[in-house]
This record gives structure tokens, sequence and C-alpha cells, in this order.
């Protein structure tokens, strides 16, 4: 992983130079034509997730951010290529390798307990190590290490006793340690060396097929990066899609392909991506895989805000961790992802299954989630500075007013609303019911109308 600064700009524009917007119609995983009928079908249970776990966890975790002595400056995971660390060197850490304590069970009901629908977990990253025993690179969890078990295996079962859905990340084209693969800069090893086809051919298209084939419903794809993929090359890859139908995928296959939605990195798009589907990934700390020496906690009002505002705008929301060398989440992300769920249980209804905020301008106070339907509206008002006056102004809005509640109030008396020239005014209590953000709900007769909007 790495900030990729103006990738969903550039994306955007191929997407008009090859036609119809982002190409629906031709995506389709390789498996015909899609109707817009048919990919609203097949995206409902993304769009509806709305929050996801990703897992960053491989070999990198051992030196855990540390190359003999030196504190490496940047992101965990990607030290061999910062470092510049022989194959047969960075081979070594996979025989200290050993995470007895993982436990796929414990790590899909913090999932579940955050409020999170699905998981996204990395089945090889760009150290080309394979978190599963695969039969085209011995460089696997199972032959090269101590520990003879199938991560995803047991991930697979996990989720679907607790009825999450699972995705998994795949590095289709960088790999540091499977000869031929890309390698942002160029090779430092001459053991790398090797052909890009050839790569595809033997390695990254078999594995894509393995994890397709082994662990029943794939429900996301998550590719990164397109390093040397042109389209010829993409299409290589797309065809193993089939394998797995329905699946979703991201815009980072390479070859032109948009995907089915866009993956902006560690930020969140100011106004949203109209008409794309999209969904940020952003990290706990600062980094993605395990990274000793990070201590950078994000807290629970700063993961709540990126949740709402990613809702408003219409976009997911995947939140990483990085488990340890012993297959232990690091507790402070688990506290955090706790605080976060604690939040999710009480007022999940304004982010699962809610859409896009209809105010084109950002409330003065917080943000808009919404639920629509033919009588009228839900709005769901996350508020992140409650009002010192006790009235929370929504400015613009002209329709009649049903009633009016506070979500964490399991009696939902009505609160006294008024509409005026500004909008409607909320007489809320004077202490939020939440630290962070508190949530007013706010249903409305008719199709919403916002004044000054046209």
């Amino acid at each position: 992983m790495r900030v990729r600064g103006t990738a969903v700009l550039l994306a955007l524009a191929l997407g008009v130079l090859l036609g119809s917007p982002w190409c629906y119609a031709d995506e389709d995983y390789g498996a015909g034509m899609e109707t817009p009928a048919q990919r609203d079908a097949r995206m409902k249970w993304w769009r509806e997730a709305r929050f996801g776990m990703f897992i960053h966890w491989n070999v990198s975790c051992v030196p855990g951010g540390v190359y003999h002595g030196k504190h490496n400056r940047f992101v965990g995971e990607w030290i061999m290529h910062d470092e510049k660390i022989s194959m047969v060197e960075y081979w070594s850490y996979a025989r200290q390798f050993n995470p007895v304590k993982f436990d796929a069970e414990k790590w899909v009901l913090l999932a579940k307990e955050a409020g999170m629908k699905y998981i996204v977990f990395t089945a090889k990253h760009h150290d080309g190590f394979a978190m599963y025993p695969s039969r085209f690179s011995a460089w696997n969890i199972v032959d090269a290490t101590r520990f003879k078990r199938d991560p995803i295996k047991e991930l697979s079962a996990a989720c679907r006793k607790h009825g999450l859905r699972l995705g998994l990340y795949y590095s289709q084209a960088m790999d540091w340690n499977n000869p031929g693969a890309a390698v942002p800069g160029g090779i430092w090893d001459k053991a790398q060396a090797g052909d890009m086809d050839e790569y595809l051919r033997k390695v990254s298209i078999p594995q894509l097929q393995e994890i397709l084939t082994r662990y029943g419903k794939i429900s996301v794809l998550w590719f990164d990066t397109s390093y040397d993929m042109d389209r010829r090359r993409a299409d290589m890859v797309r065809s193993v899609l089939k394998l797995q139908p329905g699946i979703i995928i991201n815009d980072r296959l390479g070859g032109g392909y948009p995907g089915d939605a866009a993956s902006p990195e560690g930020e969140i798009p100011p106004d949203g991506m109209p008409g794309r589907d999209f969904e940020t990934c952003m990290t706990l700390n600062d980094t993605w895989g395990y990274k000793s020496t990070d201590q950078n906690w994000k807290p629970r009002k700063v993961l709540l805000e990126h949740l709402v505002d990613l809702t408003s705008k219409g976009g997911n929301y995947l939140l990483d961790v990085g488990p340890d060398p012993e297959g232990l989440i690091p507790e402070p992300a688990v506290k955090r992802l706790k605080q976060v769920g604690e939040w999710t249980k009480v007022n999940g209804e304004a982010i699962f299954g809610a859409s896009a905020s209809p105010f084109k301008k950002q409330l003065p106070w917080g943000r808009c989630t919404k639920k629509v339907d033919n009588a009228g509206a839900t709005l769901y008002f996350h508020v992140f500075q409650w009002p010192a006056d006790g009235k929370l102004v929504v400015p613009g809005l002209t329709n009649p007013v049903e009633t009016a509640y506070l979500l964490a109030d399991p009696g939902k008396q009505p609160l006294q609303t008024a509409n005026d020239a500004a909008g409607v005014t909320v007489n809320v209590p004077a202490a939020a019911p939440d630290q962070d953000i508190s949530v007013v709900v706010v249903r409305v007769k008719g199709k919403i109308d916002i004044a000054g909007q046209g």
C-alpha cells in the first residue's frame, strides 16, 4: 500500500476516454454484458455495508519496521523494498514467523463488534508471500514457515459462521520474491530478474485461480497495484474473475479497467464521487502492516468522523489492522474498534443501509445520511458540534416534519420542531447523548426538498 495521490483523477479521465461512464457495461468481471439493474443487484450488499476491516498481515510483521536496529521511516509492509533487503535475507524472516496465537474467530468477532460487515485479507502482498498453501510458489505460509496452517481457510469458516463477507487482497503485478514481477524503481537483487508475462502465467494467475476456488464465496477481490499492467496483461488476469460470479473488484487492476469501485487511499474525497461507488481505505495508526515503532493511534472521534463523513458522501470505509508476529491484533487497535462498536451498536441504523446526504453543501455542525421510501425520507443528522443553545438548525429543509427524536433514545421521545424561512429547527436536550457524535433523526413527508439547491 502507498498513497496514490492523483490516481483517482486519472481513472476518471480514463473512464471518459473509454466511453460510457466508468465503462460499467464493459466491466462485468469478464462474463459478458451487465445492465444497470444487474449491476445494482450485484453491488447492493456492498453499498449497504458501509464499513469493512482491512487486514495487512504477512512476513513483514517479523521485522516490524526495524532493520538491523534501524527504524524504517516508511510503512511496515514495504520494508523489503525500502531497505533493499535481498531475497535470501528476507526469506529468513519466514523461519521466525510462527503466529500460534492467531485466532480467526476472534478477529471476525472483533470486526463484527465494531459494526463491520466484511473483511478484506491480504492473500498476497507486494513481498509475494502467499498467506495460504500455494502450489505455484514455495514462498507461502505452509512451505516456508513452522506455522503449517491456512489463515484464509480459517477466516473463511469464521466469516461464514458469523455472517460477514470475505474479500481477498492480491498484489497481481508487484512481487519482490517471485522473479519477473513488477518492481518499482527496478530490481536490487539479481534473483528478482525475469519475464513479467511468465510471472503472470506461472504465479499470479494460477494463485488467483487458487484463492478464487478454494474458499467458497469470495465477495471482493482487492487488486494492488497496476505497475506494468497494460491492457493485454490486465485481460490475462481479468479472465479468472469468472470463477466467482458476482465478485466486486476495485480500480487497481490496470489496463484502463475502472473496476466496480474507486479506492482512494488515506483520504476522503471532499465532495465524494457522485455517480461512482468508492471505498476509502485508512489505517488505525500510520502504517498498514504491523510496525512496532508506530504508536500514533487515531482516537475514537476521528474514526467515527471518517465513518460518518464517508457514508454521507456515499462511500465505504475500509479500516485497516496490522496483526503482529504472534497473530494478535495490537491491543490499541482492539480498544479503538470496540469503542467504535459501542457507537455503531446505538447508531448503526444511520450508517448501515443509509445513502448519501441530500445537502449539496456540508452542514455547519455535522453530516447527514438518509433512507428514502415512497412516503418520504428519514434523515439522520450526525452532530459533531452539539448546539449550546439547544437549537439544531437544518438549513434549507422545507419538508413538513412528521417526527424527530434522538437515535440513542430507545423510547423515541418526540423532539419539538419548527419550520421557518431558514429551514427546520429541532429543539434538542442541553447535553449530547454521545461525547463524540450524536444522531438526531428527522422523518419528513414527501420528496426531499432543500431550498437553494435547484
